[in-house]
């Protein structure tokens, strides 16, 4: 079942983590921005409130809280209600998608993937932004995961499980990226975007869908 309940009951408290962690957010931004393409036709799965996909031009959003398709359509995203591993969209239809913090929500990642792939025209591109459980902040996130009113049902993957699902389901990956190498409570400034991964919290996955 999609974990909705939170996203709607809370989402004014979503919205206002950005603002209260803004240099975080943009790190985060700012380390996808180069692995999202700015020309084709993109969709962002898990897209929230539009936080990412409206700064990074990606033009449509799937999520399925309303509450949350309300705040990314009042940023100008098109929006579908539906969930990651069933997308209300048609085969072949995207040149890009993006999903960011979403697989640590939904029910089956490889079921996520294999939709991603489904809607990818051959050769598109799938570019996840998460936070890798083997790094420091992922385990604190872990500790901590019932505190959390979103984090609480999550399930969180580390880059090698990410790779490894991504590989299963037909894309091959192109590139790796990492951001926050400080905890939360520290990151008072923006950090740069590092190659590779393994050093830092937030990491970003660019594949492309084979066949």
């Amino acid at each position: 079942m999609p974990r909705v309940a939170p996203f709607e009951t809370h989402h004014q408290r979503y919205e206002d983590w950005f603002d209260k962690h803004e240099a975080a957010y943009l790190s985060e931004l700012l380390a996808l921005r180069p692995f999202v393409p700015w020309e084709g036709w993109g969709v962002e799965i898990g897209v929230g409130s539009g936080r990412f996909a409206a700064p990074l031009g990606v033009q449509v959003g799937v999520d399925p809280s309303p509450a949350m398709l309300g705040h990314a359509a009042a940023r100008g995203i098109e929006v579908v209600q539906g969930t990651a591993e069933a997308l209300p969209l048609a085969d072949g239809s995207f040149d890009h998608a993006l999903a960011v913090t979403t697989i640590c929500f939904v029910d089956s990642p490889t079921q996520m993937l294999v939709e991603a792939r489904r809607v990818l025209k051959p050769g598109g591109r799938l570019v996840i932004g998460f936070i890798d459980r083997d790094s420091a902040m992922g385990r604190d996130y872990l500790a901590h995961q019932a505190e959390n009113v979103f984090y609480r049902e999550a399930t969180f993957y580390s880059a090698d499980d990410v790779a490894r699902l991504l590989q299963e389901s037909g894309f091959a990956i192109s590139a790796w990226g990492q951001t926050l190498a400080r905890p939360l409570p520290e990151t008072r400034e923006i950090e740069p975007l590092r190659p590779g991964r393994g050093a830092c919290a937030f990491v970003v996955v660019a594949a492309t869908r084979e066949g």
